[in-house]
């Protein structure tokens, strides 16, 4: 499945974060391929989804946003079993890993806070099993170089990705792809 994302993200690297309806809506109408729904519970979620499959897109849920999940395992074995999501994102190893073990694609977010945070992210590449990292923010591009030469998993930038020149910025300090809500940039 890596692979597979890979090819996706290598072919059009920039992902629509969709943070309500509205941004749904316009990421169906955009040319991304991926959607990374940031919203909804578990009573509408399967529904938000299914939004996001029939104008064919592929769909991380991000794991932490979403109402009513919880950071456990069963909640990746929920998404697997009650939505037609093709992925998940969170910021939770034990999480990551059960959505891989369902066979989802994984991707884990990470926050780039200070020296120690990195220190951490770098730890958790060693025994991950995440298709993609997500590093926020998106706009340090000496942290994403440093990063991407840790390793071989490709490295989302999200977070604060304002404009094209941040998009750019981002792609050409090794992210291979970035995420972002900002409608202007889907179509880059």
């Amino acid at each position: 499945m890596r692979s597979d994302l890979v090819q996706i993200l290598k072919e059009y690297p920039v992902i629509a974060a969709a943070k309500d309806g509205p941004g749904l809506e316009s990421a169906c109408e955009s040319q991304v391929k991926v959607v990374f729904i940031l919203y909804g519970d578990i009573v509408n979620l399967p529904n938000i989804v299914l939004k996001a499959k029939k104008c064919g897109k592929i769909a991380f849920v991000h794991m932490d946003l979403i109402e009513g999940l919880d950071n456990r395992e069963i909640s990746a074995k929920y998404v697997k079993e009650f939505t037609e999501a093709d992925g998940i994102i969170s910021t939770k190893s034990n999480v990551i890993k059960a959505a891989k073990e369902a066979g989802l694609m994984t991707v884990q977010r990470f926050f780039m806070l200070d020296s120690m945070a990195m220190e951490k992210a770098r730890r958790h590449m060693d025994y991950t099993y995440a298709d993609a990292f997500e590093i926020l923010p998106g706009v340090i591009p000496k942290i994403l170089k440093k990063i991407s030469l840790l390793t071989n998993i490709p490295i989302v930038a999200g977070g604060l990705i304002i404009d094209k020149n941040d998009a750019y910025s981002a792609l050409e300090s090794g992210a291979t792809a970035i995420s972002t809500t900002n409608k202007s940039l889907w179509n880059l």
